[in-house]
């Protein structure tokens, strides 16, 4: 009994390494030059290829039938999960490892606010988990700003950032707008997980073949992201990779960071839930900023301090969340509310 009780909990862990190995290898990867474009459509390819096999002969037997409302739904879940999402996170080559990885903690707070705008998700003001909610979104909103609008001084490798003025000038001016546009990109990616992320709750209920699902996810995340990058990349040096570190990068992405990460992902979310499952993102943040200690990428003070707040913030969202779900009377709520969207559909 208790494997079956620690098994989502050692998913989980597993995921945030995977993330953090990856994250730090795409950071390398597209400082040597490799295309964001090329490197989404390779990495959706690959774990297409990886997981078709698998897919076919698991669940050859329990498939269910694809209709054209399942197709619609992984439509767009490939693309806020597997296309736009990825697309986004590469903002990192303009920030670090340790900041994009700080933005996804964000996630649950916005997943939160859409699904309550959705009447996915319900709010009681005047209970002490609905003050916990909106207390922890504004905490997470004002770690948001400052991660955005105040870079402050570098907390680590400090002597050999002091020995390059001109870089240091050079972050003054065209720095500070690519730190901002990177901000915006990877403030995007988290809203388009968080799309996917509701998108996936309800398409586990209605598709729960979670290794077809998420093959098929990636193979037409593949086909959007083949097309875009054939009109935006003519070039056929780009597609050729040079070097052992884009080779391992893209195969590591496809086959661990998008195969079996987002297998863990969708199986702890059919499992146990959002809630769950957001509760070990910062995790991963940690895992990153060891990683990138030992790159020697350095960690602004406030990327400290933002952090600090949205994690805060965070915690307070889930345990309001998960008092919302421990009430009778919520839980008799969420049933109506999911059968109300059912309904609908």
């Amino acid at each position: 009994m208790w494997v079956e009780e620690w098994r989502p909990v050692m998913g989980m862990l597993a995921f945030d390494l995977i993330s953090a190995v990856m994250t730090a290898l795409v950071k390398k990867a597209l400082e040597q030059g490799l295309d964001r474009l090329v490197l989404v459509m390779l990495r959706q390819l690959v774990a297409t290829i990886f997981l078709a096999p698998i897919a076919y002969f698991k669940e050859r037997s329990t498939r269910p039938k694809l209709t054209l409302e399942i197709l619609a739904y992984l439509f767009f879940s490939a693309v806020f999960g597997a296309a736009l999402s990825q697309y986004t996170f590469y903002g990192l080559q303009y920030t670090t490892a340790t900041f994009a990885i700080t933005f996804i903690n964000l996630s649950p707070v916005l997943t939160f606010l859409i699904a309550v705008v959705l009447r996915m998700e319900p709010l009681k003001v005047k209970s002490t988990a609905g003050a916990a909610k909106i207390t922890g979104t504004l905490m997470s909103l004002a770690g948001l700003l400052l991660l955005s609008l105040y870079k402050g001084v570098p907390r680590t490798h400090q002597a050999a950032t002091a020995q390059s003025p001109a870089a240091h000038h050079s972050d003054d001016g065209s720095g500070n707008r690519s730190w901002l546009l990177g901000t915006m990109a990877l403030l995007a990616n988290c809203m388009c997980f968080s799309f996917w992320l509701l998108l996936q709750t309800r398409l586990t209920k209605k598709y729960p073949a979670i290794y077809s699902s998420t093959t098929l996810m990636f193979l037409i995340s593949t086909l959007q992201g083949g097309a875009l990058a054939l009109a935006v990349e003519r070039c056929a040096s780009l597609w050729v990779l040079t070097s052992k570190l884009e080779i391992v990068t893209v195969l590591y992405a496809g086959i661990v960071g998008s195969g079996v990460g987002y297998l863990i992902m969708t199986w702890c979310v059919e499992k146990k839930g959002p809630v769950f499952t957001a509760a070990f993102i910062p995790m991963m943040q940690i895992m990153v900023a060891t990683i990138d200690f030992f790159l020697h990428e350095e960690i602004y003070l406030g990327s400290v301090l933002g952090s600090v707040l949205m994690v805060l913030g965070l915690y307070l969202v889930l345990w309001g969340k998960k008092r919302d779900e421990a009430s009778p009377v919520s839980c008799a709520t969420n049933k109506q509310v999911d059968e109300e969207a059912d309904n609908k559909q």
